[in-house]
């Protein structure tokens, strides 16, 4: 068997693509369920997505855009129509008054937090798991999610 060249990954295995499949299948359940939920509080997905980052607190739009990987002009108008509802506002950077940083409203708080609880796709199946499997899973998932440069605050 020869070695893999540098910068091209190992050849998967079986596990491997299965893990794979069974991944792209939890995702596409939750992408559905997430977007069925944001459009339940008459919020489009990206606009859902925004306020979810936002929990971390205020980040410069130009940080938005590169996170969820779109251009910026696509934030500004997600982030004018949140504005609107009163979900989030813009802010000078103390920093660098040329940079806006947007922040979420305890309204735009309370919506996030209201759709994070109505998504109900992963709670029976992990209920399945024990306490000790579920930290288990829970720190893999962190590892693989550090690998790959994503580290989740």
């Amino acid at each position: 068997m020869t070695e893999p060249t540098h910068g091209t990954p190992p050849p998967a295995d079986a596990i491997t693509r299965e893990v794979v499949d069974l991944m792209a299948g939890l995702v596409a359940v939750f992408h559905r369920e997430y977007e069925e939920a944001a459009a339940a509080r008459s919020l489009t997905g990206a606009q859902a997505k925004v306020l979810a980052l936002l929990r971390r607190g205020p980040m410069p739009m130009r940080h938005i855009a590169q996170t969820l990987s779109c251009e910026p002009s696509n934030i500004t108008g997600i982030v004018d129509r949140l504005e609107g509802r009163g979900f989030v506002t813009r802010e000078a950077d103390p920093q660098d008054r040329r940079v806006k940083l947007v922040a979420a409203t305890e309204s735009g708080d309370a919506a996030t937090e209201e759709l994070r609880e109505s998504l109900n796709f992963a709670r029976e199946p992990l209920a399945a798991l024990d306490e000790e499997e579920r930290t288990q899973l829970r720190d893999l998932l962190r590892r693989m999610l550090k690998h790959a440069g994503l580290d989740q605050a």
